[in-house]
């Protein structure tokens, strides 16, 4: 089931990914949510930065929780080697990204019991943790492939956790055409669990790069569609963060902050007919 709020009204989750990831994007993160528009984030429990993180999330009021489920990137699963040895190479590190993570997962080199395995000792870090989870995504949205998303959506139910992000492209070449082809796919799936999820998003084709003039015409883009509900998924940091220099993304951290902080941008969010609120409240489709 697509989400809606009960009440009729158009819903925006904007959502900040990689909590964790360090303790400047952790702390960024809460910031924009207490000063600027962040109303959610997704936790990155095998991040360096999450546990130390973690209580400060934890006692945050008003801000909603998802499991950031990593198959990919640059830091070790949170089980060993022998657990999940198809997820590892030969460091014992993840895959790089989903260029290297998909191939082998369609060449079927990449055992789906061990995404499980990975994935719910995620989940089972971030609520020891004592973080109460509305939602799950995946780092770098490898969930959208259906052999990893079908194992997300069971780990969800599992869980307990009553939504699932799918992400949106508005591109018109391949991997934009891609994109919405396999998203259409898992709404169908996510359906058929009761899992809900915004009826748009972005987060895709904007990522990392959301500095004021884009977060913009990202918000004009989701009010264009008319959607009841979408997420608006962003990655603030601070500047300066030298823990960041190992990842290698071209992320524009700071200034996505200083653009989620900033008072017009919440003017526009109410002129575009938006409500700000979380997973949580997602509410059932007509």
């Amino acid at each position: 089931m697509s989400g809606e709020t009960p009440d009729g009204e158009r819903l925006l989750i904007v959502n900040a990914d990689d909590y964790g990831l360090t303790p400047a994007v952790s702390r960024a993160i809460l910031r924009a949510h207490r000063h600027g528009i962040v109303t959610s984030t997704s936790a990155l429990a095998l991040a360096p930065g999450f546990a130390s993180s973690a209580p400060a999330l934890r006692d945050t009021p008003g801000i909603g929780v998802g499991a950031h489920l990593a198959a990919v990137g640059e830091d070790p699963p949170l089980l060993s080697a022998r657990e999940v040895p198809t997820l590892v190479d030969g460091r014992g590190r993840l895959a790089s990204s989903w260029r290297v993570f998909l191939p082998r997962m369609a060449a079927g080199r990449i055992d789906p019991e061990d995404v499980r395995r990975e994935f719910t000792a995620q989940v089972d870090c971030l609520q020891d943790a004592g973080l109460v989870l509305d939602h799950v995504d995946t780092h770098q949205h490898v969930h959208l492939w259906p052999a990893v998303g079908a194992v997300v959506l069971d780990v969800a139910d599992k869980a307990g956790i009553g939504a699932v992000r799918i992400i949106r492209s508005a591109r018109w070449g391949p991997v934009g055409l891609t994109v919405r082809r396999l998203a259409v796919r898992l709404e169908r799936r996510a359906q058929a669990r009761s899992l809900r999820f915004p009826a748009d998003a972005t987060g895709l084709d904007e990522a990392g790069t959301l500095d004021r003039e884009r977060l913009l015409a990202a918000l004009a883009r989701l009010s264009r569609s008319r959607a009841r509900s979408a997420e608006l998924a962003t990655h603030p940091g601070e500047a300066g963060d030298a823990d960041l220099d190992r990842y290698r993304w071209g992320y524009v951290w700071d200034r996505e902050l200083a653009a989620l902080v900033d008072p017009a941008v919440r003017e526009r969010v109410a002129e575009a007919g938006f409500r700000l609120g979380t997973y949580a409240d997602l509410g059932e489709a007509a």
